[in-house]
């Protein structure tokens, strides 16, 4: 616990305006996939093709769309922001192995890995300071 409260802090003293610009695209691009996901299933299915034999595959589909709906909008307002990303964190890397269990989509791994790095980013960062957490930790 201390060391979140560590992070914490550091990331209040090194808040930034491009750093919530940045969550807040992070969380709009996994909202949006997330209603991506659920609007066109014959594309989500294809993309799961490769785990479509693994036992419990379509409880995998309905938590990557739905964490991908939620998280985003967590994200976006700045609400449990390392919980939102730390439920992201898996799904990206099941992402990265769908290009090499599966079609090989240069464009697809590359977008995966740049979100993942940059959920890993906010997951040690937290929210920051312009965030519906920080304002709730500030009046509570």
């Amino acid at each position: 616990m201390g060391t979140i409260k560590t992070w914490d802090k550091w990331a209040d003293a090194h808040s930034y305006y491009g750093l919530d610009v940045l969550r807040v695209a992070l969380g709009v691009f996994l909202f949006v996939k997330g209603v991506s996901f659920m609007s066109n299933l014959d594309l989500f299915m294809s993309m799961m093709r490769p785990y479509q034999d693994l036992p419990g595959s379509w409880i995998i589909l309905h938590y990557v769309a739905a964490a991908h709906f939620v998280g985003g909008f967590f994200i976006i307002i700045g609400l449990l922001t390392r919980w939102a990303v730390g439920f992201q964190i898996p799904i990206l890397f099941g992402a990265i192995m769908t290009n090499f269990l599966g079609e090989m989509i240069p464009a697809n791994l590359i977008t995966a890995i740049i979100v993942l790095l940059v959920c890993v980013f906010f997951f040690v960062y937290g929210s920051g300071r312009f965030s519906l957490d920080a304002y709730l930790k500030k009046y509570q």
